[in-house]
């Protein structure tokens, strides 16, 4: 069972240039049949530095980004085995989705 901020590799098309997901959904909603989860870039194909909405993250030796603008969701035994955390990143992660939901710039 996966839990907040668990990184699974990508189970879609698109593995070369998103080779993984984050599930961002609380664990409140743990035993929902699907996952909220946003993907994690290529950081050389998304092309941008290291900003608020789009951290920057190492995981497997890989250099990625957080894409919050790509969010989705997926089944939960789409999902493989979890491959990292990202835990200790959770305020730059919540940061990123408060803006991309934010309303200051009506």
């Amino acid at each position: 069972m996966s839990d907040q901020l668990d990184v699974h590799r990508n189970p879609g098309r698109n593995k070369r240039v998103v080779p993984f997901v984050v599930v961002v959904q609380s664990n409140r909603f743990r035993g929902s049949a699907r996952r909220a989860v946003v993907p994690l870039v290529e950081a050389e194909a998304f092309g941008q530095a290291d900003s608020d909405i789009g951290p920057h993250f190492t995981v497997e030796d890989r250099q990625v980004v957080l894409d919050p603008l790509q969010i989705t969701n997926l089944p939960r035994d789409a999902l493989g085995p979890v491959v990292a955390s990202l835990a200790n990143e959770d305020t730059r992660i919540i940061n990123a989705m408060d803006a991309l939901l934010s309303r200051a710039w009506r």
